[in-house]
């Protein structure tokens, strides 16, 4: 089943024949979200005083626990700040789910396989988690580098430093060696029995796909929650 390299759908999308199958599919998720996204907010204005849900699931409901599901997550490490942070950590638990997700349809590759969405999405976090430091603790943030005391600041500043710099690398070779040992797994079983086998190796890739996406995001507002708090350090 492991088609990524030769054959895939993405290949017989208008405008995405030309692009790298992993440029390919993160363009299609990110249009996948952007649409429910919109039709969550036409959804919602469309019913004005929504605050009991329907009866039976509908699309507001099930954007309705997304959301909440994702606001607890948050809320889990962030606290009261939740709210604040909850569309950065949204968008990027659901950029990275969806994009595993997609590894599981025969015939497309994961944008999540492929080590340069991978620290893409690694890179966007590193500046992200400084950004807020920096503007939340201002001076205070710098100065964590330098350690507790003005006397150890030149053995603790380089050892902060590296720490810093290869979070990136570290959050993006483990999301991507993992997603890519998953679909491995997945395509030798799908070749040797194409119809049974697979079935509950289909339901331990949901579940990998799933955990992948959750480590990445936990990792993230454990990054963040540092940086936001070192002026009490």
């Amino acid at each position: 089943m492991d088609h990524g390299a030769h054959f895939s759908w993405y290949h017989y999308i208008p405008g995405l024949q030309n692009l790298e199958v992993h440029i390919a599919g993160a363009v299609v998720v990110a249009l996948i979200l952007m649409v429910f996204s919109l039709l969550a907010r036409v959804s919602l204005a469309a019913r004005k005083g929504y605050l009991v849900p329907d009866s039976k699931l509908s699309f507001l409901n099930f954007s309705d626990i997304v959301a909440e599901g994702l606001y607890k997550l948050t809320q889990m490490v962030l606290g009261k700040d939740a709210k604040d942070y909850l569309p950065i950590i949204g968008a990027i638990f659901l950029f990275i789910f969806v994009s595993n997700l997609s590894g599981l349809i025969p015939g497309l590759s994961p944008p999540t396989d492929n080590v340069n969405t991978t620290l893409a999405c690694g890179i966007f976090v590193f500046l992200y988690y400084n950004y807020k430091g920096l503007r939340i603790g201002g001076i205070h943030y710098l100065k964590h580098f330098l350690g507790p005391a003005w006397y150890m600041a030149w053995l603790i500043l380089p050892i902060e430093i590296i720490s810093h710099v290869v979070r990136p690398f570290t959050l993006a070779l483990r999301l991507k060696g993992n997603m890519s040992g998953d679909h491995t797994v997945l395509a030798s079983f799908t070749d040797l029995a194409p119809y049974i086998v697979p079935v509950p190796i289909y339901f331990l890739g949901l579940l990998v796909c799933f955990l992948q996406a959750f480590i990445f995001v936990m990792l993230t507002m454990v990054y963040i929650s540092m940086a936001r708090d070192s002026e009490h350090h």
